[in-house]
């Protein structure tokens, strides 16, 4: 089977430059001899693969790579002062590479438009091939090819700087008026992406005779994914209930075509989805990449999951509180047995079972608050902690698959966009809804590992009986708060819980001023769990723990037995205040002065002047 991961293709580059050469190389493609059948197209396209189906990056890459990239969030804590969001305009916002580089803060893409331009040059080309070389059903798949990847692009383009300049030809370099052009509204470009969506979702094969290749099933999924954002982000920020209902009645139908197509189910475990070396035969992965050490194709996401590489930021209190009891309750409405205990060991069977194939099942110095995920690695991999760690479980030379896209994904996509919508008055949803969506999700298998351990199977989502969390957000109904939740268990360290905060306008999560749960970590007895942070002089002063009370007792050295409590990271502290302009990221100076050396003029984002 022909995997993306490891194809190369001179020909990536084409439209990136021009060639002023007078006559073509005779052994080298070019614009003229590339487009002249099928094949050709399937090699451009193989390009953009490793720009959008990131996995778990390679080496030790930690763009759009789960783990290592998505910690800038209210899930996690560091040591020290928290990482904050940006505090002033940066000098340049440009990047003049075409590797998938992005900006961390905001979890999408640099100020670049080079993608699409080469989306917009793959469509301008297989518009020439009609006929002569590409007949009517390959011109309609590779045409909506090129539409799904340019509305990837702008899907992420938006979510991080709102109003962006739309193109939707190649241009030159003599139209300056579109150069320079000031940005579009987000609408405007949305109402553009969601046109070559519905494209897609006509006209993509429904298979393209490898798992492996983009179809309109795998494209159905990411439009699910941009259109929840784009409709709940108008909806919540901007009160667009027209808007609202256009993307999220689209992001409704493409999940309901993946659902109901009846292709994928969930059959595996949850650890199984992160950690094999091969998701093949997976039912639950829509898109997965793959590794392969003989073809030096391998990353390193696993082995900052095998309990001894070190996190940085570490889950903490405030996710561990998130967890429903294996009853489907908060913990504090549980009648599970011990559910208001917060210690690690206890966590791992009464909590829904995500939660003990997301974390390792004792304290582990490790790990900056104390609780380590071992999610990214099989149940193998944590076993050689204390001796030599082979090739697949250390350094970056991992080569367990990567799930791009899961079905999980798609299901709460699908629900989330029906409650929505039905607040907006559209139709109610259903328990036939949550069914097929978070209970068939809550109802996957365990493995061994965990049945071994006393895990259970998570109680089904009722609509007549939703639990009324005593910590929700009041502005959330309690449908809404259930629905959020399956997705915080459900993504931890994955790349949804920033952009989710952004789009239901709820950064302010993020400041421990508010939220102090995020300042800490699991409930720990350091007499029975860590004793080696009681012995000596190393923890003196340093070791903190706070009581149920809220009062934080400071190892002092004689206070042992006081050294119970919720563990407060070394030196924890605060990220710096922020306010609403960081929901989009300002623009670079650079690219603000060099439209007005061209005589024109580029918005900057507000609160950024």
């Amino acid at each position: 089977m022909k995997k993306y991961s490891i194809i190369l293709f001179i020909a990536f580059a084409l439209g990136s430059c021009e060639d002023f050469l007078d006559r073509p190389p005779l052994t080298q493609m070019n614009d003229e001899t590339l487009w002249v059948n099928e094949n050709n197209v399937r090699l451009y396209v193989n390009g953009f693969y490793p720009n959008y189906f990131v996995g778990y990056n390679s080496g030790f890459g930690v763009d759009y790579a789960p783990l290592r990239g998505y910690t800038f969030n209210d899930d996690l804590t560091s040591s020290g002062k928290q990482s904050g969001f940006e505090t002033q305009a940066p000098a340049s916002r440009n990047s003049l590479l075409e590797t998938a580089a992005w900006l961390g803060t905001y979890s999408g893409p640099t100020w670049d438009f080079a993608w699409v331009r080469k989306s917009n040059l793959l469509l301008e080309r297989v518009e020439k091939m009609k006929d002569t070389y590409l007949q009517e059903e390959p011109y309609k798949h590779w045409s909506a090819v090129a539409r799904f990847f340019r509305g990837f692009e702008y899907s992420r383009l938006v979510s991080v700087f709102g109003n962006v300049p739309y193109y939707d030809h190649v241009l030159i370099e003599t139209e300056l008026d579109q150069l320079y052009k000031d940005r579009d509204d987000r609408t405007v470009v949305m109402d553009h992406v969601y046109d070559d969506f519905e494209y897609v979702m006509t006209n993509m094969r429904e298979s393209d005779g490898n798992i492996q290749y983009l179809n309109r099933y795998i494209a159905a999924g990411f439009i699910s994914r941009f259109m929840l954002f784009e409709g709940t982000y108008q909806k919540y920020h901007f009160g667009n209930t027209e808007k609202a209902k256009k993307y999220l009645d689209q992001a409704v139908r493409a999940a309901d075509m993946v659902i109901k197509s009846g292709k994928w189910s969930f059959t595996s475990d949850f650890r199984s989805l992160f950690g094999s070396e091969s998701l093949a035969t997976n039912k639950e992965v829509l898109l997965y990449r793959t590794y392969d050490a003989a073809l030096g194709v391998t990353h390193a996401i696993a082995s900052y999951s095998n309990t001894t590489e070190s996190q940085g930021p570490a889950a903490n209190l405030d996710l561990i509180r998130s967890f429903i009891a294996r009853d489907g309750q908060p913990y504090k409405l549980s009648a599970v047995p011990n559910a208001d205990k917060l210690d690690v060991l206890t966590l791992q069977t009464t909590r829904d079972p995500r939660f003990e194939a997301t974390f390792w099942d004792a304290v582990r110095t490790t790990s900056a608050t104390l609780l380590y995920a071992d999610k990214f690695i099989d149940r193998t991999g944590p076993t050689f902690a204390g001796s030599t760690y082979p090739p697949q479980y250390g350094s970056s030379t991992n080569t367990n698959d990567a799930p791009v896209l899961r079905l999980a994904e798609v299901a709460l996509n699908l629900v989330e966009a029906k409650a929505e919508l039905e607040t907006m008055g559209g139709t109610a949803l259903t328990q036939a809804d949550i069914d097929v969506t978070i209970n068939a999700i809550r109802n996957r298998p365990l493995d061994q590992a965990a049945i071994g351990k006393g895990v259970q199977k998570t109680a089904p989502l009722l609509l007549s009986a939703v639990p009324n969390d005593p910590d929700r957000d009041a502005t959330v109904s309690p449908i809404l708060w259930e629905i959020r939740r399956e997705r915080r268990m459900e993504f931890v360290y994955e790349h949804t819980r920033l952009l989710d905060l952004k789009r239901w306008k709820k950064l302010d999560y993020m400041n421990a001023a508010t939220n102090p749960d995020l300042l800490r970590g699991p409930w720990v007895d350091f007499n029975t769990e860590l004793p080696s942070f009681l012995t000596g002089t190393a923890k003196v002063n340093i070791l903190k723990v706070e009581k149920a009370d809220g009062t934080v007792v400071t190892f002092n050295g004689t206070n042992k037995a006081e050294m119970v409590g919720y563990y407060v990271p070394e030196n924890v502290s605060n990220r710096d205040a922020f306010n609403d302009r960081v929901y989009l990221a300002p623009l670079g100076n650079n690219e603000i002065n060099q439209y007005e050396e061209k005589g024109y003029h580029l918005t900057q984002n507000p609160g950024w002047n």
